[in-house]
């Protein structure tokens, strides 16, 4: 009963926006955008010609081939810079002049690069996430608190045994943030990302979709996978956070 009134609010809030999108379409009396119902009935088809689950498919292998890929190179780099004060003096102005770059500036680069094709798209993804991984890790660093590392010295413990047992899980909840929020970039860029991509994705649907006839109903429905497919990730990603080895930084 409580998990159902945790969940109440979003659901009347879904369905308040679901219908005031309805009424709006049917008083304006649309020939272009569709209703909810369109919608629901593009998705349909999209199940029955079992094209669906290919491009979310497609689309999940992109996103998370350049996610773990920028998980797997920001979060060392990321120590890296937050614990040797050179590499942070050295890397952080290069981080920073990069990272307020689109990753959509980066498409005719990319395509140059990686060809027309899967590599491409995944490159773009990872430079959406990497760049947040960095930055977060880096900040998780040098927020620990310094009675920690004072304690450590006091038992005597060596540096590389201080880095392993006190320094990473004292940062464990700012990593996880950190891949939280390049997740979320991730899947956000992922439309720009497949505009290249070959015939596959949910961001190539929108756009053939968008191109081949004005489908917009397929073009909203494509929208709204992409929604629900990125809170399904998100939540994923907050379970990690409730992790007893995460939050042993925070406990009181």
């Amino acid at each position: 009963m409580g998990k159902v009134r945790q969940v109440l609010p979003s659901l009347v809030m879904a369905a308040l926006l679901v219908a005031v999108w309805w009424a709006l379409v049917v008083e304006t009396r649309s020939v272009i955008f569709p209703t909810p119902a369109q919608v629901v009935m593009a998705m349909a088809d999209l199940v029955r010609q079992g094209t669906l689950w290919d491009h979310i498919g497609a689309s999940l292998f992109r996103v998370g081939a350049g996610f773990l890929l920028a998980v797997a190179i920001g979060v060392p780099l990321g120590l890296w810079m937050g614990w040797v004060k050179g590499a942070f003096t050295t890397l952080n102005p290069l981080v920073q002049i990069l990272r307020p770059i689109s990753p959509i500036a980066w498409i005719p680069l990319a395509i140059l690069w990686f060809g027309v094709g899967d590599l491409s798209p995944i490159f773009l993804i990872f430079l959406s996430s990497v760049f947040p991984t960095i930055v977060q890790t880096a900040d998780g660093v040098h927020t620990i608190d310094r009675k920690y590392i004072q304690a450590a010295d006091n038992f005597g413990v060596t540096r590389a045994k201080l880095f392993l047992q006190v320094v990473i899980p004292a940062v464990l909840p700012q990593i996880i943030v950190g891949m939280r929020v390049s997740l979320g970039v991730a899947w956000l860029v992922v439309v720009a990302a497949e505009m290249i991509a070959l015939r596959s994705g949910l961001g190539y649907l929108i756009i053939d979709s968008r191109n081949a006839g004005n489908r917009y109903d397929l073009v909203v429905a494509g929208m709204v996978i992409i929604g629900i497919t990125g809170l399904l990730l998100d939540s994923v990603m907050r379970r990690l956070e409730r992790l007893k080895l995460v939050g042993w930084r925070y406990a009181r």
